[in-house]
């Protein structure tokens, strides 16, 4: 029996869960959009979350469910709402609906964003901080914590949410596209500058996504960490510009910096600096990656 559904399995972080789940001897349902498993395991599943039916399927006798699905973007949101929507809400709610109609007793673990914080300069921000919602995306991440805290009010669903703010690094093969650290690396390697917006200040919580999924999986296994909302902190709390002049120094590119198109400045957070003082309290994983080691090490 499965004792781990992961949803978005063939996914970001659904795929580097998949193989820490594997490595520690653990059995999962991996379950995707899409028609084949990305890292072919054979008991992979096609389901679309956004279709109800679908989703009731499935077997929610398990210990724990992911939800690594659902749709990323910023202004991309504006024009495609809907399908955010579809994916990220209608899609939780799918799952959450099921999860209730079947009294499952599983704990949902669902992914959150820096992106629901209103940034604040050099400030450390709590769980409890400022919310600003300046795009679709981060909107949809707001109304499914919410979702997730109405659930377990009315019918007892568990769950644990993690903020991520940057992650970066990649276990599974040496395509390292994914997000800001992807952006910096793919021109740096194709012997282009680096381009910065603004000054590039802006700071941001880097976070490897071992530390991650180590992070996450380890916290599953207390009590203490149910029905919480958790900032995933790491050792890196660095601005753009910092990151950006060491994958430079490591490729001999530079930096150069352009102005702020009038769209990207409207939801800039400015500095996403995450306090992780309740992880430390809660669960004390102790970060293992620094990342001037791992870009001096790609």
């Amino acid at each position: 029996m499965n004792n781990v559904i992961i949803f978005g399995a063939n996914g970001y972080l659904g795929r580097h869960l998949a193989l820490h789940l594997k490595d520690n001897h653990v059995d999962f349902l991996p379950i995707g959009n899409s028609t084949h498993s990305a890292d072919k395991y054979e008991n992979y599943l096609q389901i679309d979350i956004t279709n109800k039916k679908e989703v009731e399927q499935l077997n929610f006798d398990v210990e724990t469910i992911y939800i690594f699905a659902g749709l990323t973007g910023t202004t991309v949101g504006f024009d495609q709402y809907q399908e955010f929507i579809l994916a990220n809400e209608i899609g939780l709610l799918n799952i959450l609906n099921h999860h209730k109609n079947c009294k499952s007793k599983a704990r949902i673990v669902f992914p959150s964003t820096r992106l629901v914080y209103k940034g604040q300069k050099d400030v450390f921000l709590s769980e409890d901080a400022e919310k600003e919602a300046l795009t679709i995306y981060a909107q949809t991440k707001l109304a499914c914590e919410s979702y997730l805290k109405m659930y377990q009010h009315n019918f007892g669903v568990a769950y644990t949410v993690f903020r991520i703010c940057v992650p970066y690094g990649n276990r599974i093969n040496e395509s390292y596209s994914y997000g800001t650290l992807g952006f910096f690396l793919n021109n740096a390697r194709e012997k282009k500058n680096i381009t910065l917006y603004g000054d590039g200040m802006q700071k941001r919580t880097f976070t490897h996504v071992e530390d991650i999924i180590a992070c996450i999986t380890q916290s599953i296994e207390l009590e203490t960490t149910k029905n919480k909302i958790i900032n995933i902190g790491s050792n890196d709390n660095l601005s753009l510009f910092e990151v950006a002049k060491l994958i430079a120094k490591k490729y001999g590119v530079s930096v150069d910096f352009i102005p702020f198109p009038e769209e990207a400045l409207k939801i800039e957070s400015g500095d996403t600096i995450f306090d992780d003082t309740l992880q430390k309290k809660l669960i004390n994983y102790t970060y293992k990656n620094r990342l001037s080691d791992w870009i001096l090490n790609i």
